[in-house]
This record gives C-alpha cells, structure tokens and sequence, in this order.
C-alpha cells in the first residue's frame, strides 16, 4: 500500500491552505453575514446561492445539495481526487514538501510530481518567453505584429517561441535538475528521444485562476512543421485537463466576478484582442470544443446572486461553421446559470481580426450588439423554411416553438411569443397555443412499463450509511441547535458539555456527531477538526461542515449553552415520561401494585426534573 502522509505535514497543510482562498479559486465568494461567505454551490445547479464557507472553522457546507467538509474534503470533490492527492494539490498551493512512510507503489500519482510539474511548466513558460527576443523568433514577432500585438501585449499574455532546435527546452530544464521522465510526464518533451513537445511554435502558457502554469497551446510557423495541425496543445497531465481549462482566466477570473459577465471567444489572439480592446472578461478553451464543464466553471465565477443578471456572451464566426457552434452551445445552454448570449460579426471576422481592420471600439461595439441566444437559434432555425407559404410557415412554427418554451426564464417566454409571431408573420395566439402544444409534449410522462430501471449504487459513489437530517425539521431543531453551539463555540460549555448525555438525541446522524465529539477529547485550536475525523460516517462528516458553518442565533456564552442543554434535556425527559405514562396506562394497579407504586414515583422524579429544566431553559428563543 502507498506510504501514509507525514502528520506534521499533514497539520502545516491544514494550517496554510485558507477555505477561502482555495474555494476562491473555483467559486465566487461574497459576504454572507456572521462571519460566512456565500456563492453558488460548484457541485450542483442552482440560481440561489446556498454554499456557505466558514473561514474562521474551515469548513464549507452547501444546503441544497447537502456536501461539505473542510478544505481537504473540497478539493476531494471539485477534482474528483483521492485523500492523499488532494492533499498534494494543497502541498504544492501553499509550498509544503511532503514526507511519506514507507510504503508500496500505488495507482496515484507519485508524490511531489504535481509540484514539479508546476515547476518546469513555469520555467519553460520563462523560457519561451525570453527566446521570443531571438533572431530565430522573427517569424513569431512578425506573426504578432501583423495582428496588432507588440513586445508589451506579449509580455503581459506571456507568449513565447518554441526553438526549432528540438533539444533546447529539455536540456535547459535537465540544467534545472529535471529527470527526462518528469518532463515527459509534464508533456514538455516527447516519450522515446527526449525531442521537445513543441518545436518552432509560438507558445502561450495557460494558467489557472491563481496563475499557475498548467500546460501550453502552441501556433504552427513553418511550412516545414512535422506537426500538420496549426495548433498543438499539452497532452493531459496530472495537472492539465482540457475540459476544465480557459486561457485568459487567470487574467479575466476577477473581473468575470465583478462584472457578472464572461465572454468566450475561440482561440488565444482573440483573447489577447479582447482584452487590449477592454472586453477583460474574454476567455477560450484550448484545444476542445467549449463544454459542459467550461460552462459549470463560467457559472460558479460569475457567481451572481441573481442568476438572471449574469450574462455568459459567445462570439462566434458568421459563416457556417460559426452556426453550428451557437446550436451546439444552445443544445449545452441549461449548464449555464446565467442568460447565454451571442456576438457575430455580420462580415465573419473574429474579433482578432475586427481589431486589426476596426480598432478597439469596434471589439467592444461586436459584445455590446449581443443578441440573446434563444432569438439567435430560433432565427436560424426558421431560416430553412419557406416562409412565403401557409405549410411552410406551419412547419417553422412547430420547430421553433419548443425553443420559446425551452426558455428558463418565464417573464421572457411572452416576449419571444410576440418575436417568433413577428418572424413568421403568424397570428400571436396561434403561437402561443404551439408554444404551449411543445412543452405538454416535453413535460409528457411515459408509460411506467417503459421506465428504466434505476442502476444500482456503484463502488465510487457508495450510498450514504446514516440519514440524512432535515435542517428544517422544527421537531430536530434543539438537537441541531446544541450540536451546533458545541462545533463553533465547545469554550461556551463546562466540563462533560453540561452533562448532554449521548440518548439525549434522537436522530442517527446527531447522535453519531456527539460520540464523534466525546471521542474528540478536550477542544483545541484545530477545533472541530477532530471531531471530523472521529466521524467515520460521510453523513455525519457532512453535517458537521454544515454546522461549522451555520450561523448562531445568539452570541456565545455560557448562558446560551446553557439554555440549550436545558431545553435538550427537557425534550428528553419529556420522552421519559410519556413513555412512562403509556406504561402506566397498560399496568393494572391492582394486580401489579408494586411494579405500579415503582413507575409512579419515579414518574414523580421525572415530572420534577421537568420542571427544573422548564425554568433553566427559559430565555429568548433559539
């Protein structure tokens, strides 16, 4: 089995990597009061946030969809990884060096190697880019020039040149203590030779959000290239993968945020063109076709509390090829939280070339004209229809009407009614009544003989082992609120947190989070981190992000903790006696007069705890 992970790396990981700083990176993060941030959850669809982030316990929880954890627990979940490779991730963020027992070989990557991979991608990049400056690299400078970018738009986009020697960044990354097997792990040099991956190319890095150098896309120069196609990009790697990258994401994220808008154009001079044009929310995928994970990413940086609000903007060619794009992201648009808009050139320039032949103005006039996608699509859809005749009319009406109805935004629905009407030259009622045709035809239930069965829970997604409690259960609500106060504030309390007894809580899941927080011993500064690893069952780790991230009704005290042990414990003695009573009920007084006389006076005691406990538990509502 794999050496285990250093503990006191484990902890200085831990210490260093801030919640917020990592949930950052993939989530907008606003304000939420009480010390919380909030934005849209990264794991599910939603228009509301519901994700909350408590940077003072560590934790995150998102109440729609009910995961949280602390940080390890996220970077697990946003990039599908193991323990130990989420804890690499974080390593390699905050500059730890982790030390490993020993230990067998695995199936994950090798310790270190996403750090050092990070590293030679980021000397290269330095590389690339001073060899831009070289007489070898005229042909790069002048493909730059021709589109409008000098020395300075080059140096801030970081683009460099590739030599054509083949050798050159290998042997400069070897001088830098890099095994051939690190670099072709990194995609920088070729398996079976040690040639460089990219040769006589203009190169542009791609970061991440927080600049890290992931991989590069590169521009063919030569007519001699071995490589046919005009762009080449990074193999996938342990830290590159195509269908979660955009280039100029590093450079747009923070204004994606503030702006609530993300514009995606198609390849990395139009984004360059973008942002010296002052559109410095452009983006582009690199080396796929924009997908669905591109768009969950988009969603989560814009963030808006008010989904409708943010705008994601798609500049597409005019010609054919440019069409088939905007149906292909219309066939996507339901990943996307925000409106989906379009931006075409009438002339088919990309906005590289708009530039060149328009100036900035005109790059920034092509967003501005943007028309939402819906009218774009259904345009083009009634465009193949001859619109001169009754049937062909009839026969547009009825391809586009489930595009009105597919619109999520119902207040626009009647307003693209009217278009659509206006397009065909088609009374406004008979669209209407096709509008509504499509969607009980969508929204159809099929036969229940037909239903397919649902799959078994697989070995990566195993089912939950305890319920999970509803927040909102007002029966619950005592049991939640003290397991709450005991994760954010255990100092409120006194010794044996004020006698709470473990059969004080009724549900599974807050039951097994007390015995969590009995074996978790004396609270510390890590609190409740130990609690979280004495929870061995997932529903149970989950709650406890979310009450480490739960807002307290009251500032803590020992009054307060107090108050809420006292109502705790009245709720439990008050099981007690009802079932003592319906035992009473069921004992003949008579032919079991001790037993009886037994159970009425211990019903006595408990009436009179009960009573005592009413008095220490009165106090503002919690």
């Amino acid at each position: 089995m794999p050496g285990l992970i250093n503990e006191e790396d484990l902890a200085t990981v831990r210490e260093r990597s801030r919640i917020e700083d990592v949930v950052g990176s993939y989530v907008t993060l606003r304000p939420g009061g009480g010390g919380a941030l909030v934005g849209l959850c990264p794991f599910h669809d939603e228009k509301t946030p519901s994700f909350r982030v408590t940077p003072t316990r560590g934790f995150y929880y998102c109440f729609g969809c009910n995961k949280g954890g602390d940080v390890i627990g996220f970077v697990q979940e946003i990039n599908n990884s193991s323990f130990v490779e989420a804890v690499e991730f974080l390593a390699d963020r905050v500059g730890v060096q982790l030390r490993f027992t020993d230990g067998g070989g695995g199936n994950r990557v090798e310790p270190g190697l996403r750090s050092r991979i990070l590293e030679a991608n980021r000397l290269a990049a330095e590389f690339f880019a001073a060899q831009l400056g070289t007489p070898e690299a005229v042909a790069g400078r002048q493909f730059l020039a021709e589109r409008g970018f000098d020395r300075d738009a080059a140096e801030h986009f970081g683009v460099g040149f590739a030599p054509m020697g083949g050798r050159d960044l290998a042997k400069h990354l070897r001088g830098h203590k890099f095994s051939d097997d690190e670099l072709v792990k990194a995609s920088l040099i070729r398996e079976g030779g040690g040639w460089d991956y990219f040769q006589g190319r203009l190169v542009w890095p791609i970061r991440d959000a927080g600049r890290s150098v992931l991989g590069f896309g590169a521009r063919r120069l030569f007519d001699d290239d071995r490589m046919p196609a005009k762009y080449i990009n990074t193999r996938e790697t342990p830290v590159y993968k195509k269908s979660n990258v955009l280039y100029g994401l590093d450079l747009a994220r923070q204004n994606i945020a503030k702006k609530n808008q993300a514009v995606v154009v198609e390849g990395y001079t139009d984004v360059m063109a973008a942002h010296l044009a002052g559109v410095d929310t452009a983006v582009a995928s690199c080396g796929t076709a924009f997908g669905d994970d591109h768009a969950r990413l988009l969603s989560r940086l814009i963030g808006s509390s008010d989904a409708l609000k943010g705008e994601v903007v798609f500049t597409f060619d005019g010609d054919a090829a440019g069409q088939a794009a905007a149906l292909k992201v219309f066939a996507g648009d339901q990943h996307f939280i925000s409106q989906t808009y379009v931006a075409i050139e009438p002339t088919g320039l990309d906005p590289c070339d708009l530039r060149i032949q328009s100036g900035d103005a005109a790059v920034r006039e092509l967003v501005a004209r943007r028309e939402p996608l819906y009218r774009y699509v259904m345009a083009n859809t009634i465009a193949g229809f001859d619109l001169d005749r009754v049937d062909g009319r009839l026969e547009a009406l009825r391809a586009a009407a489930p595009l009105v109805g597919s619109v999520r935004d119902n207040s626009l629905v009647n307003g693209y009614i009217h278009e659509l009407a206006k397009m065909l030259g088609s009374d406004v009622d008979e669209v209407r009544r096709e509008v509504a045709r499509a969607g009980r035809r969508k929204v159809a239930p099929s036969s229940d003989r037909h239903r397919e069965p649902e799959p078994p829970p697989s070995d990566e997604q195993p089912a939950l082992g305890l319920p999970m409690p509803n927040p909102r259960d007002r029966g619950l609500e005592v049991e939640r609120g003290t397991l709450r106060l005991m994760v954010r504030a255990p100092e409120a309390f006194e010794q044996g947190w004020n006698d709470t007894a473990v059969d004080d809580f009724t549900h599974p899941a807050y039951r097994a989070i007390f015995e969590a927080i009995l074996a978790a011993g004396t609270p510390a500064s890590d609190w409740p981190q130990p609690v979280v690893q004495a929870a061995a069952d997932p529903t149970a780790v989950q709650v406890i992000a979310a009450l480490a991230t739960e807002p307290l009704l009251r500032p803590a005290s020992p009054t307060y903790a107090a108050e809420y042990v006292a109502k705790l414990k009245l709720l439990s003695v008050s099981r007690t006696i009802a079932n003592l009573k319906s035992k009473l009920q069921r004992t003949n007084p008579v032919d079991d007069q001790p037993s009886y006389n037994r159970m009425f006076a211990t019903l006595l005691e408990f009436e009179k705890q009960r009573r005592e406990l009413t008095e220490r538990a009165a106090g503002p509502a919690l």
